[in-house]
């Protein structure tokens, strides 16, 4: 037990230690964006299962890769919000708010927002180069993953969950994460899975970018 709590300290101690301070002082008034994240995702899913609101959330926030680019983009930022309908909303709202609330405290609300779109986006993305690339290519997709809804909060969330991990020295949570997602590729093949792989595929390389900055400022000096 004493070594599971040794190395408890060390994966979220740092991680623990930043949001410790803000979640006694302010509760939940310290992660207003995961709370605004949370509604409004929760409050897409109602209007999207109904009959009067299913074409309007599909307007605004469903993005796909047959979509032109320009209303792809235009989409992107309401799309983060718009949970998968085959999937159970209560996991989603769960996981926006565990990790959002996280990424909110310890990176700030506009950095938290920032890795969020650049994680979707890399997905949207990289759905158009696989459908290009064919089905050919271990990288590519099936020409009918082009009219596939993209993944919607999932990329965001977890490629918020592997820079926290990265950033905050919780190795082993993020590579955990990394290698469930590889799983699921390998287990069951599909758009989504490669979307999140693209999305962590973004986070590190915005991680790998300042770590090689430092060791280029050490070289120098």
């Amino acid at each position: 037990m004493r070594t599971l709590a040794r190395w408890a300290r060390a994966e979220w101690g740092p991680l623990y230690a930043t949001m410790r301070g803000p979640l006694l002082r302010r509760k939940w008034r310290a992660v207003p964006l995961a709370l605004t994240a949370v509604g409004l995702t929760a409050a897409l899913h109602v209007v999207h299962n109904q009959s009067w609101g299913y074409a309007f959330v599909q307007d605004v926030g469903a993005v796909r890769a047959a979509d032109p680019l320009w209303l792809a983009l235009l989409r992107t930022p309401l799309s983060l919000f718009v949970p998968a309908l085959d999937l159970p909303v209560w996991g989603a709202l769960a996981q926006i708010l565990f990790v959002f609330g996280i990424a909110e405290i310890c990176l700030g609300r506009w950095r938290t927002l920032a890795l969020a779109y650049a994680a979707t986006l890399a997905g949207t993305l990289y759905a158009r180069v696989g459908i290009w690339l064919g089905p050919d290519s271990p990288l590519g997709l099936s020409p009918s993953d082009a009219h596939v809804v993209d993944t919607g909060p999932s990329a965001a969330v977890v490629g918020l969950a592997v820079f926290l991990g990265l950033r905050y020295g919780a190795r082993v949570t993020a590579g955990a994460v990394i290698a469930a997602m590889v799983a699921e590729v390998l287990v069951k093949e599909n758009l989504a899975g490669k979307e999140h792989l693209a999305a962590i595929a973004a986070m590190l390389v915005l991680c790998g970018i300042p770590a090689a900055r430092r060791r280029r400022a050490r070289e120098e000096v």
